[in-house]
């Protein structure tokens, strides 16, 4: 039998089809060894046929099958001739989503431990009685091994003797296995069962999801309307039906909080997949997915690629987040994914949000997708009271702290009364940059074209996009001046700042700086929850999700911030974060408050995102873009060029450019094109050029592979080009 191989190796002269020989023992999915060249390399069976248009004498055969079971289904394999066909990226690249790293290669295989039972055909009595009176640890260790069934070898060694369990082992009294045991990430996170009553508008939509002829659902609520609960129960249904689901959440930081609820719910049903797990924890849930062990898939956007068969579900929470987007090689859209598995499976598709992308609300509103709206928070309790502050009023009064007069005395108020606040900012470490105030010079990454972020708490400057640190200085490295001028604040100084506002207050901060470590997000989440600390400070971390219900105050300490971006989704994205960030308060019996300080009160998007009023803005939102010609009106590309000799990339640049010129006249359903360097012009030592190219709402698919096979037209190996079609991140 000749089988079709793909060998794992992410080069573009290589991504094809090579035949091989194999016997019965070979399936297609397997994950193979396979002679390539001089040596051996893995490869992924995607196809078996009864000939090859090769001389089959030259046909070398497959070594051996590396898993005891079908590593890649009938879906995936589908999913990787979409993904290929649609978004251009290698067989290989799209091979690789599918499976833990680690276990390419070989690095990382279940993790085996030894195991005592007791031998159950003989009496207690009979046993304790053939030992001599000396023997205690003996005795002690069957009296152990008859009341729990078996015991960890390693542990029962150490506490009874290694001696003492080969003794009763030659007695026959208990037998020593090796067993598979599972690396469980978040050992401990599991809450206490509580009864739910479900509201009239949650048991609508629950009815709607479960029992509806649509099969894409936006369940558009308010924050705190109980659409986790929604999730749940739809899930519940989908589990009676012998059927699995997917559960995702935006950011890593908000998987502890529905993995807590999901595993009170659910137990081991649940299996948890995100980049922050160890390899072998990402291995051991991964294959416990592919097992059928557990029935969903909880995690961040690469869970979306889940081993499950027989999907009844896929949630994507907080769809709006530009976090299901993946910017990096292979790039594509979790929506996308999940779409085409909904398809596959005869599933459900539910997106929720309370604040949802202006491209899906549109299709809502065109009944592209159904809507179901929850337009009351659970008990209708009231939504937090919103006050604007101007800081330009502040600062000309004379206060120059980064609280306004109102946020301070709110601050002051509600730690007298026992409750606890959120302060919001969207910049972590201690300072945005580091500058001369006497020439200018102003601390830049050598590999990025980017100022570097002081960080106090390790007196470094650091780059946000490359990750490279850089020794703080005193005296200026150009004039000698001692006089260095800090940026606008980060979460860093913030908590500095507040601590000698507020000695006796304990004070946490959640940001990227924070939470590298893997239990990093749950441990802050389980103090703040338990009220170590009255103050917790953070970045867009703290904005979803959480659900603290004695927070009665949150603070937004830089509402422009993201408004101002060369990005035409720039109003969008402030108003979604404001809005999620208020929803953190008053989510229990208390009354919440956000004070939100800004330098424009009157900016439409924040009057509008401090009454909460999504569909206002929306239809403000929609008029500007259809106006302005922008999605989802029309379809952004861009191609990005990137790589280390500028010329080379320059060249490429106006090679394609030409190409694509010559397709606008070919085509008019091409409206603009335009070459630029990208608004961040270096990262990583690599110069970065752009084309933008804007086309007649969806642009046809013909139109799109004809951009793609223009973008393959390279004179250079060291330049990459990507093509991203309506790209999250214009920078």
């Amino acid at each position: 039998m000749i089988f079709e191989v793909i060998v794992d190796i992410s080069n573009s002269e290589v991504d094809r089809v090579f035949d091989y020989i194999g016997d019965e023992s070979v399936k297609v999915g397997s994950r193979v060894s396979v002679p390539f060249g001089k040596r051996n390399i893995e490869g992924f069976v995607i196809n078996k046929k009864e000939q090859s248009n090769v001389d089959e004498t030259k046909l070398k055969k497959i070594s051996k099958v590396l898993d005891d079971f079908v590593t890649i289904n009938d879906e995936m394999l589908s999913l990787m001739r979409f993904m290929v066909s649609e978004l251009h990226i290698r067989l290989i690249d799209a091979l690789r989503l599918f499976l833990p790293s680690q276990m390419r290669g070989g690095r990382i295989e279940s993790l085996k431990i030894k195991v005592a039972y007791i031998n159950k055909d003989l009496p207690k009595e009979e046993m304790l009685s053939s030992l001599s009176k000396s023997a205690k640890n003996q005795k002690a260790l069957i009296e152990f091994l008859t009341e729990n069934e078996k015991g960890n070898f390693t542990q029962l060694s150490q506490k009874y003797g290694a001696a003492s369990i080969r003794a009763l082992e030659q007695k026959g009294f208990l037998t020593v296995k090796e067993e598979k045991q599972n690396r469980i990430p978040y050992k401990n996170l599991i809450g206490n069962k509580t009864e739910l009553i479900h509201t009239q508008d949650q048991k609508n939509a629950i009815e709607t999801i479960l029992n509806s002829e649509k099969d894409t659902f936006l369940l558009f609520g308010v924050t705190g309307s109980g659409k986790t609960e929604i999730y749940m129960s739809v899930i519940d249904s989908i589990l009676t039906k012998n059927q699995t689901a997917i559960m995702l959440v935006p950011e890593i930081s908000l998987t502890p909080n529905m993995l807590k609820l999901f595993r009170t719910r659910y137990g081991e049903q649940v299996a948890i997949l995100h980049s922050g797990l160890s390899a072998g924890e990402r291995y051991d849930e991964w294959l416990r997915l592919k097992t059928g062990e557990a029935k969903i898939a909880l995690g961040a956007r690469s869970a979306v690629f889940a081993p499950l068969e027989n999907v009844g579900v896929i949630i994507i929470d907080e769809e709006h987040d530009s976090s299901y987007q993946s910017e990096s090689n292979p790039r594509y859209n979790t929506y996308d994914i999940a779409a085409f598995r909904k398809n596959f499976n005869r599933a459900k598709l539910v997106l929720g949000s309370a604040t949802p992308s202006v491209e899906t609300f549109f299709k809502a509103q065109n009944n592209e997708i159904f809507l179901i709206q929850l337009k009351n928070r659970i008990n209708n309790r009231p939504l937090p009271e919103v006050e604007i502050v101007d800081m330009a009023k502040e600062l000309r009064g004379g206060n120059k702290s980064f609280l306004s007069q109102r946020l301070f005395d709110e601050l002051k108020d509600t730690i007298k009364k026992g409750n606890q606040a959120i302060l919001f900012l969207n910049r972590r470490g201690y300072s945005s940059f580091v500058m001369c105030a006497k020439c200018g010079y102003t601390a830049k990454c050598f590999d990025c074209d980017v100022s570097l972020s002081y960080h106090a708490d390790e007196n470094l400057l650091k780059c946000h996009y490359c990750g490279k640190r850089y020794r703080m200085f005193d005296l200026c490295p150009e004039c000698k001046s001692p006089f260095i001028r800090k940026g606008k604040i980060g979460t860093e100084r913030v908590v500095s700042e507040l601590k000698s506002l507020f000695p006796d207050v304990g004070i946490l901060r959640m940001d990227f700086d924070t939470t590298k470590n893997k239990e990093a997000h749950s441990k802050i989440i389980q103090e703040f929850s338990q009220k170590k600390a009255q103050i917790l400070v953070g970045t867009q971390m703290v904005a979803k999700g959480h659900d603290f219900k004695d927070v009665t105050l949150v603070g937004i300490l830089d509402a422009d911030q993201s408004l101002h971006f060369e990005d035409y989704r720039a109003g969008e994205r402030t108003f979604q974060l404001l809005t999620q960030v208020s929803g953190r308060s008053g989510r229990d019996k208390k009354q919440g408050k956000v004070v939100l300080q800004t330098f424009t009160p009157n900016n439409w998007v924040l009057q509008l995102a401090a009454k909460q009023d999504y569909l206002g803005f929306y239809k403000k939102e929609i008029n500007i873009r259809e106006v302005t010609g922008f999605p989802p009106f029309a379809t952004v590309i861009r191609i990005l060029f990137s790589g280390e000799n500028e010329q080379n990339c320059i060249s490429t640049l106006n090679k394609q450019f030409a190409l694509i010129q010559e397709l606008r006249n070919e085509r008019d359903e091409i409206l603009f094109v335009t070459k630029m360097k990208s608004p961040v012009k270096r990262i990583e030592k690599k110069y970065r050029f752009q084309i933008l190219i804007k086309t007649k709402g969806n642009v046809s698919h013909e139109v799109i592979q004809k951009i793609f096979e223009i973008s393959d037209v390279k004179q250079f190996k060291d330049v990459s080009v990507f093509v991203e079609k309506n790209p999250q991140n214009m920078n």
